[in-house]
């Protein structure tokens, strides 16, 4: 019998400038998967997985979720919606706390909130959500930003770099609030 994982997952989000955005205003996304974080922020636990891209706004483009727009709220969106995919393919985590610093971006994922914009991204978010939740048992928690937070500045740094187009510093040259 497989060992059923319990894993925590930080997701974030970047935009450089998030006044007036359009779909090619740049933005990224980055999540990284934590075993046996106790959640204090100390950085206990172990890294799995982590992963980053840009936001995708371009429905012909491969990666595309429903974003319309770069924006610090479609990065986050996005940052949940590629850490659900990935829950997804893992037959072994039974248990999955995502933490974020957006509240709206946990709010709409988890159905508490109606989005009045990105509805497609917000739609897919939201089923991928459902879909995870009828596999293991999920939980969405909000973290304060830029706060020390080890594993949510782990995230920040992965969404900064993606939405830069640079590749983010391997963990063991990265030191928390180095974006």
């Amino acid at each position: 019998m497989t060992n059923i994982r319990r894993v925590n997952v930080y997701v974030d989000g970047s935009c450089f400038e998030n006044r007036n955005v359009t779909s090619s205003t740049r933005a990224g996304w980055g999540f990284c998967v934590v075993e046996g974080d106790v959640g204090r922020g100390n950085g206990k636990g172990q890294i799995v997985e982590e992963m980053s891209g840009e936001v995708v706004t371009s429905p012909v483009s491969d990666g595309f979720l429903g974003a319309e727009v770069g924006s610090n709220n479609t990065a986050e969106l996005s940052a949940i919606a590629n850490a659900l995919r990935w829950l997804l393919t893992q037959g072994d985590v039974g248990f999955a706390t995502i933490k974020a610093d957006s509240e709206y971006a946990l709010n709409i994922a988890s159905g508490l909130w109606k989005a009045k914009a990105n509805k497609e991204l917000a739609s897919k978010t939201r089923n991928l959500w459902d879909e995870a939740a009828q596999i293991l048992e999920l939980n969405g928690e909000h973290v304060t930003a830029h706060r020390g937070h080890r594993w949510n500045e782990r995230a920040d740094h992965l969404a900064f770099r993606a939405m830069r187009g640079e590749v983010p510093l391997p963990l063991q040259f990265w030191k928390p609030g180095n974006r």
